[in-house]
């Protein structure tokens, strides 16, 4: 059984990489890794904050001659190193190099593969996506800096109400179909739309509480939204 999870940027490397988070997230692996001798877990990991001041930083300088490619592969090149943090701290369940082509990733040969940002045109959570069709996974665990998916951005709409369930369709018609580098959305637009084709289930919940994270793996009762 494969595990695919999107893990955002944003608790791997909120500002700098959370050594707290990472030491407690390996230890919630190996548990579970203890738990089923079947299991794989596949990691696709986000850019976090070091995407957003790199980002952030050539938008200031270049102001007005900006190129989304540009900053798509600033964004990507902050995944990697993050991915690269995350695979040194998985190393004795991670024999392999960290994965950068979704598309020719080859089989799992330890218990843990992981993975960052590939191309320009969208975000890692597509590389997830991708990955799961690869693998035949049916579900994506998408662990971010929010519990749930709002109806309408709280922090602007004092009635946003946070959702339990949304459609595919619902939800596409909510974070439209382009990508935009830095981009906070609780799912890239144009992973929504390759999960909607592979019929794929996309579950958002906070990276940051484990405890919940491992009762979506284990299927037991948790805190977050279903998309699919």
């Amino acid at each position: 059984m494969v595990t695919v999870i999107s893990l955002g940027g944003s608790i791997v490397a909120p500002e700098g990489a959370d050594a707290k988070f990472l030491r407690d997230f390996a230890e919630l692996v190996r548990g579970l890794l203890e738990e089923d001798k079947e299991r794989r877990f596949i990691f696709v990991v986000g850019g976090g904050g070091p995407a957003r001041a790199w980002q952030n930083a050539y938008r200031e300088v270049c102001k007005g001659a900006i190129s989304n490619e540009e900053a798509d592969w600033i964004g990507i090149m902050a995944t990697r190193l993050n991915a690269q943090l995350v695979k040194a701290v998985m190393a004795e369940w991670c024999f392999q190099e960290v994965v950068t082509d979704p598309t020719i990733a080859q089989p799992i040969s330890g218990r843990v593969l992981v993975a960052a940002g590939w191309k320009p045109g969208f975000s890692s959570d597509n590389d997830a996506v991708l990955l799961a069709g690869r693998f035949n996974a049916k579900t994506v665990i998408n662990l971010s800096n929010i519990e749930k998916v709002y109806t309408s951005d709280p922090k602007i709409d004092p009635h946003a109400r946070p959702l339990d369930r949304i459609s595919w369709d619902d939800f596409r018609a909510m974070v439209g179909d382009t990508w935009v580098p830095g981009t906070n959305v609780p799912f890239d637009p144009v992973a929504s739309r390759h999960a909607q084709e592979l019929g794929l289930k996309v579950i958002c919940a906070a990276g940051k509480n484990l405890e919940n994270l491992k009762n979506i793996i284990r299927g037991g009762d948790f805190i977050g939204t279903t998309i699919g």
